[in-house]
């Protein structure tokens, strides 16, 4: 009896909340179907699917369904696909073509930067994949950086969704430029397209800065590097999120314009001549700098949905984050007596506003739909979704998505202030306060991210405990910068050295000189925070 009652109890436990779930709506058989791969969040995929679905339906009497992918950051996406697309193609050359596979086909088939004197297989191989209609089961990527995004286009992954030609009035410099302070907003194929902006900034907790002694929350990048913060910096691995690393490189471009007026200042030589020294000394500038955000890191996530869920719990007292998701979580955080327990600023020149790319995957099976799905995300409708209220006319059904639409007819629409969530932001009005410049630093964005992984997170138990040493109390003021000296040595990362030893590490067609190199790196670091921690202590 005892026993059946055990049984008895744990089914009512399992069954009790299918019972009492509210009911659902049922969907009856769509007459289609797309599937979106994204890193966008959970309010984002619902907002859409339910806008496009009812777009689709007034469009075309017709129901349509989304398939979502989700499988982490845009990184990781990056890496999903071109796996992928390397078995996918494997089987159109081995089994349609029946050509012999080899690993110089597999090297060559998407490689933009193929050499015209290749062999004539590669040759074949990469003109083969460029015409073919390979795919790999998904239909559109939703969301990212602009970095993966043109790395896909130069590979050939994604193609031209043709929006550009059916829409030319939309792609106007007073609709959509084709680029904005530096930053491109479409590929120039129409491969990719940006539908929204980001930008990036800090997530602050006003009770836990209040617990550190802080008084001010924190207003430039810089600001992180204060030794109060130590422990207490939420920071996402650039490795794993593109959006961060784009953040990342955002401060070090500052950095260089800081910089580079410095130089002027200071030398009265024109400053076309202080451009290349600027450049140089600005890298380090900026890598120190996230070098000592990464001393008082608490951790490093593969989410850069984390921090901000962090912070808002107190777990940390800042971090950096994306503009929505900061936004967001500082509404939701708001008490009810109107009192802010959370903060969000983006640094003035500290950041560009970039966009989160879409686009078609090569030998999308719902391509009709998937091109649809485009064209309703860069509509005025899909616009809406963005940056209007919940429940709002044309907005969003649950969530505020609190994002900037990259349209500026969107902005300059009178009768949408009174439905936005952020009616007095406009990334277009008054001057740009930054200006990105993509020879700086563009052609090292995959290197950067590299470095930072390194000096930052592989060796952050050693980097940590030199930066304790170096600010705890009674350290003499000559010893404690002596020590910082040994610490933010960057001569090993240097501009130069990027061109001379990391980018060639990390291109060469041996992935073993990548490990390798990392593990050599990763040594001189460690023993270099090592040895500022024995500076600091007076044992050296």
């Amino acid at each position: 009896m005892n026993r059946a009652l055990i049984i008895l109890a744990l089914l009512t436990v399992v069954a009790l909340p299918f019972a009492l779930r509210p009911a659902k709506k049922t969907i009856g058989r769509a007459d289609g179907t797309v599937v979106i791969i994204t890193p966008h969040n959970e309010a984002i995929r619902q907002e859409y699917a339910q806008g496009f679905q009812e777009w689709y339906r007034a469009k075309t009497g017709k129901t349509v369904t989304i398939d979502w992918r989700v499988i982490g950051g845009t990184s990781e996406i990056a890496r999903f696909l071109e796996s992928e697309y390397i078995a996918s193609f494997q089987n159109h050359w081995t089994r349609k073509l029946g050509k012999s596979w080899s690993m110089e086909v597999q090297a060559s088939f998407a490689n933009a930067r193929l050499a015209k004197d290749a062999n004539p297989e590669a040759q074949e191989a990469r003109r083969e994949f460029l015409a073919s209609e390979v795919g790999c089961g998904i239909d559109v990527f939703f969301g990212g950086g602009t970095f993966d995004f043109i790395r896909q286009a130069d590979a050939g992954r994604i193609v031209d969704s043709g929006l550009l030609q059916r829409r030319p009035e939309w792609f106007t410099d007073d609709v959509i430029p084709a680029s904005y302070t530096g930053e491109p907003f479409r590929d120039r194929q129409g491969r990719w397209l940006g539908p929204v902006l980001s930008g990036h900034g800090m997530l602050y907790n006003h009770d836990a800065l209040a617990r550190l002694g802080i008084t001010a929350p924190p207003r430039e990048w810089a600001d992180l590097t204060d030794p109060k913060y130590l422990g207490e910096v939420a920071v996402c691995d650039p490795t794993k999120s593109g959006s961060i690393a784009k953040s990342f490189e955002s401060i070090i471009q500052e950095q260089i314009y800081l910089e580079w007026t410095k130089l002027v200042a200071d030398t009265g030589r024109p400053r076309a001549e202080l451009e290349k020294q600027a450049v140089a000394q600005g890298w380090e500038r900026g890598l120190r700098l996230l070098l000592l955000v990464s001393a008082n890191a608490r951790y490093f996530t593969d989410s850069s949905q984390k921090p901000p869920i962090d912070v808002a719990a107190g777990n940390c007292a800042v971090g950096m984050c994306i503009d929505f998701y900061g936004r967001y979580q500082e509404q939701s955080s708001a008490e009810r007596s109107g009192r802010q327990r959370l903060g969000f600023h983006m640094p003035e020149g500290g950041t560009t506003l970039s966009p989160d790319p879409i686009a078609l995957m090569r030998g999308a099976p719902n391509r009709q739909i998937a091109e649809a799905f485009i064209e309703y995300v860069m509509s005025m409708e899909g616009q809406k979704l963005w940056n209007f209220k919940p429940g709002t006319p044309g907005g969003p059904q649950h969530f505020a998505l609190r994002r900037l639409p990259i349209r500026k007819d969107f902005y300059r629409t009178p009768e949408f202030a009174a439905h936005r969530s952020d009616p007095e932001v406009n990334p277009y009005a008054g001057e740009a306060p930054l200006v990105y410049n993509s020879a700086w630093t563009g052609n090292l964005f995959r290197e950067m991210s590299f470095v930072i992984r390194i000096m930052g997170i592989d060796t952050h138990n050693e980097l940590a405990a030199a930066w304790r040493a170096i600010n705890a109390p009674g350290v003499p003021a000559a010893r404690r910068a002596e020590a910082l000296a040994v610490l933010t040595d960057l001569s090993a990362v240097g501009y130069e050295q990027m061109f001379a030893r990391v980018k060639p590490a990390l291109t060469s067609k041996n992935k073993v000189d990548e490990v390798r190199f990392a593990s050599e790196l990763a040594g001189h670091f460690r023993a270099q925070y090592q040895r500022a921690e024995r500076t600091a202590r007076g044992t050296y």
